[in-house]
């Protein structure tokens, strides 16, 4: 796409709430396992963001809220006070070079495993087991084990334990949070019939299954402000062997009931690139629009003319973009300026787990790949 022709309304400025962004393109959140057995983030981390801080929004990778919530080797961690310091040297160089970010809050619940957990067995809503896949452990893959059922009496510590690490988020400098609510981890388990058979308050009705969703948000808002908390959905993900048959009831519920907040913003993997579940039709963001009035964010599997059709048409107000950041930390100038966009090599590299910059921080941008060439 040549610049006379560069679009709008993706590169267009946006008022996300009160917060300003230069344009409608978003880092999604990319779990890319640097942060060492300590789960610190560090200089490595910061120089990979402030590289892709021409995005609108930076979205982190997923940020775990307790030790509990961990299950994934070296990603990074907020649940201590030197993990949230550790965290201000990414936010100080992001917005250093005038970028803005928000942390994503996550828990796994039952995709974890014992080795992540010192024996301990991972939680869930209730003991169901997750098939069609292994845990990556410390120690290799694993088949994933039936995960103990949270009791009612545990779920305000869990609540709690989102609200001091958004706390430790505010601390670090981070714009804002964005609530993990998607792709089979903790509280997409709740949302769904399929994980969660509770009989408490917390299970059974579409509104019992909201609640902890529902309570997390109000913390962390209480922290940020609702206009700085952001959450993630994910209607149509089969990943983390996740899809039930009352899907669509649920997710309108679920952001029916979210819009009531004024959130900063409603994150939905809407695209099919991660996978479908096959229940029926794949949810739609004009499905979400339709019951959620705040900014709407769409992801999976977006290029630059599909993102600016589902803008241009109304759907949609922000897209996310993850593998295209991947290898493209300037795609922001490439998409303004119709510069090619740089394919990803070895996936082996993306989510490797070491310490290393070899596909992380090593992509160039496209004037120095020029450089490069010349």
């Amino acid at each position: 796409m040549s610049a006379e022709s560069t679009p709008e309304k993706l590169l267009s400025p946006f008022a996300l709430r009160d917060l300003e962004l230069p344009n409608r393109v978003v880092l999604a959140p990319l779990t890319r396992a640097r942060a060492g057995e300590q789960r610190l983030a560090n200089a490595l981390m910061a120089e990979y963001y402030a590289q892709r801080a021409g995005a609108g929004l930076l979205i982190s990778e997923a940020t775990t809220v307790s030790a509990q919530g961990n299950g994934w080797v070296n990603s990074p961690g907020i649940y201590t006070d030197e993990q949230g310091q550790a965290w201000k040297q990414v936010v100080d160089a992001v917005h250093a070079e005038g970028g803005k970010i928000f942390l994503q809050l996550w828990h796994t619940g039952r995709a974890s495993h014992s080795d992540f957990l010192d024996g301990e067995q991972p939680v869930a809503p209730s003991p169901i087991r997750l098939e069609g896949s292994e845990a990556h452990t410390p120690a290799g893959k694993k088949p994933h084990e039936v995960p103990r059922a949270l009791e009612t009496s545990e779920l305000p510590g869990v609540v709690a334990d989102y609200v001091a690490a958004a706390r430790r988020a505010k601390e670090a400098g981070f714009d804002g949070v964005e609530v993990h609510a998607a792709n089979g981890y903790l509280l997409d388990q709740f949302l769904q019939s399929k994980t969660n058979h509770r009989a408490d308050a917390y299970g059974g009705s579409l509104a019992n299954r909201f609640r902890l969703l529902r309570e997390v948000v109000e913390g962390v808002s209480e922290v940020f402000g609702a206009q700085r908390v952001g959450v993630r959905l994910a209607p149509n993900g089969v990943f983390n062997d996740m899809g039930s048959p009352d899907y669509r009831e649920t997710f309108l519920y679920v952001a029916r009931g979210l819009d009531a907040y004024g959130l900063a913003y409603l994150h939905v993997m809407d695209g099919l690139a991660f996978g479908f579940h096959e229940l029926g039709e794949p949810m739609t963001l004009e499905e979400f629009r339709e019951v959620f009035s705040g900014p709407l964010m769409g992801n999976c599997g977006y290029d630059q003319e599909s993102a600016e059709a589902a803008i241009a048409r109304g759907a949609a107000d922000l897209i996310a973009f993850g593998r295209p950041f991947i290898s493209n930390p300037d795609l922001v100038a490439r998409f303004r300026n119709g510069w090619p966009l740089a394919e990803a090599s070895d996936p082996s590299t993306w989510y490797s787990g070491q310490h290393t910059s070899e596909g992380y921080t090593d992509y160039p941008t496209y004037e120095q790949s020029l450089q490069g060439s010349a």
